[in-house]
C-alpha cells in the first residue's frame, strides 16, 4: 500500500485517504469517546484500546492519530478554546462584549452542549491528572499567538509587539483560570455553564485587558 493510503490493520485492506474534514470529525468522534470513557472508568482505568473499541478502530489505527490516550481530548479541548478566541476576533469595537458574547458565541453546527460540558469535565479532571493538565497547558501555550493576532488587529499594531504578545499572554491566562473555576463549579454542581458561563468569560476579558481592546466599564 502506499503511503498516501490507510491500511486497517484488523482487515489488512487498504482504504482511501481521508479528506481533511473527515479527520477532523473522526478526531472529534475518539475524543469524545475518550471523555466518555475517562469521566466512567478514570483515566487509569481506561485504556487506549478501550477507545479505539468505542468509536469502531483498530488500536493500530488510534495511534495513527494520537501519540497517547490522554492526548485524546485535545480535539476537543482545542475546538471550544479556538470557537472563543473566534469569537473574540468578530468582536466589534462599538458593542459592548457581553452583548457580542450573547448575540453572536455559539459552539459549530457539529458541536454541542455535551460537547461543551464534556470540555470542562476534562478540565476539572485536568486538576487530579497531570497528563491531562499538560494537553491542556499545550492547547492554551497554542491560543497565545492567535490572540496576539486579534490583539493585534484590535489596536493597529504588529502581532510581534512585545506589549501585545504581553496582552495576548495575559488574556489567554485569565480565559485558562475562569475556564477551570467554572469547569471546578460546575463539577460540584454549584453551577451551570449556561448560566454564567458567558459573564465570567466576560468578566475575564476585561479584567486581563483593563479595557485596552475597548468594554472597560460594560
Amino acid at each position: 500500500m502506499s503511503g498516501t493510503g490507510i491500511v486497517d490493520a484488523a482487515t489488512g485492506r487498504g482504504r482511501r485517504p481521508m479528506s481533511e474534514r473527515r479527520r477532523h470529525l473522526q478526531r472529534l468522534e475518539i475524543s469524545r469517546a475518550a471523555i466518555t470513557l475517562f469521566r466512567e472508568r478514570g483515566v487509569g482505568g481506561t485504556t487506549g484500546e478501550d477507545i479505539a473499541d468505542a468509536v469502531g478502530l483498530s488500536a493500530r489505527t488510534l495511534w495513527r492519530y494520537f501519540r497517547s490516550k490522554e492526548s485524546c481530548v485535545e480535539p476537543l479541548l482545542s475546538v471550544i478554546t479556538d470557537t472563543f478566541v473566534d469569537t473574540l476576533r468578530r468582536w466589534p469595537a462599538d458593542v459592548p462584549l457581553s452583548d457580542h458574547l450573547a448575540r453572536d458565541h455559539h459552539l459549530p453546527d457539529h458541536l454541542s452542549a455535551s460537547d461543551g460540558e464534556a470540555t470542562l469535565a476534562v478540565v476539572a479532571m485536568s486538576r487530579r491528572e497531570p497528563a491531562l493538565r499538560a494537553i491542556w497547558l499545550v492547547v492554551h501555550e497554542r491560543v497565545e499567538p492567535v490572540l496576539a493576532e486579534v490583539v493585534a488587529d484590535r489596536l493597529g499594531r504588529r502581532p510581534d509587539d512585545l506589549a501585545v504578545r504581553v496582552q495576548a499572554a495575559t488574556l489567554a491566562a485569565a480565559l485558562r483560570l475562569t475556564t477551570e473555576d467554572l469547569a471546578d463549579d460546575v463539577a460540584a454542581d454549584r453551577c451551570r455553564p449556561e448560566t454564567e458561563g458567558l459573564a465570567r468569560l466576560s468578566a475575564a476579558v476585561r479584567a486581563a485587558t483593563h479595557g485596552v481592546l475597548g468594554d472597560a466599564s460594560s
